[in-house]
């Protein structure tokens, strides 16, 4: 299976070199297509530089400044498709994502049309060195979510996933309207109101090694109001499912 990971950056010059060095050790038939929206750590420099040394496996996709997420991986999806990969993996850059998780993603969306890197499932966790109240806000976020959009999965809220190619050119994704981190949540339930069977792998989501987080409390408010906007967009797909017009 030809698998391209798709990973947005702003400003991880210090993670980007370690994190494709661990893809490119995978027993996986790996590309890597980095979105980096001109980061003034210079990281689209270095990804440059990363794309020399390993010509047909890695390309950079360079933008004019910060775009938001939704428009980096809607970009990135249609040029690794456009390249033939048969796999699409949603990442993040920071570490927070560990590479050798997707071999076995990889193994379970062979019977899945998407597979989420799951914290909150048997056997998966989030970092050790997280205070009890990190945790709790964490949990919370997904609980939230995943209650109010009626989703039958333990993590929604996770950036790390595995989509067959086949399913995203299923998915209206013009429809998202999301463009924060709401739009990982708004892809999910895309997928499920399109009645896609979405498969969950347990995972470790460490702390981000170097850099700074670009996670806030504006943002997550910003997000706690649009997940009931995204409820409120999709009722169409929604009775489409109860009719069993999809």
């Amino acid at each position: 299976m030809r698998i391209a990971v798709v990973t947005p950056t702003y400003n991880e010059a210090e993670n980007l070199p370690k994190l494709i060095s661990a893809l490119f050790s995978l027993p996986l038939e790996l590309n890597v297509l980095v979105v980096d929206d001109s980061s003034p750590d210079g990281t689209g420099h270095i990804a440059d530089e990363l794309a020399l040394q390993f010509p047909g496996r890695l390309e950079v996709l360079h933008r004019p400044g910060k775009m938001g997420l939704r428009s980096a991986y809607l970009n990135g999806f249609q040029k690794v498709l456009n390249g033939g990969a048969q796999a699409v993996v949603q990442m993040d850059a920071d570490f927070s994502h560990d590479p050798s998780a997707l071999v076995e993603m990889a193994k379970m969306l062979e019977s899945h049309d998407a597979v989420l890197g799951s914290r909150y499932v048997k056997g998966g966790s989030v970092d050790a060195g997280w205070p009890v109240w990190r945790k709790g806000l964490s949990a919370f976020g997904n609980y939230y979510a995943r209650t109010i959009l009626g989703l039958p999965l333990h993590d929604v809220t996770t950036g790390y996933r595995m989509w067959r190619r086949e399913t995203i050119q299923k998915m209206p994704l013009e429809r998202i309207q999301s463009t924060g981190y709401v739009f990982l949540v708004e892809m999910v339930y895309l997928a499920h109101c399109l009645d896609f069977k979405i498969g969950e792998s347990p995972i470790y989501f460490a702390d981000r090694r170097s850099g700074k987080s670009k996670m806030s409390l504006k943002i997550q408010i910003e997000a706690a109001v649009r997940i009931w906007q995204v409820v409120w967009g999709y009722q169409d797909l929604k009775k489409a499912g109860a009719s069993g017009r999809l």
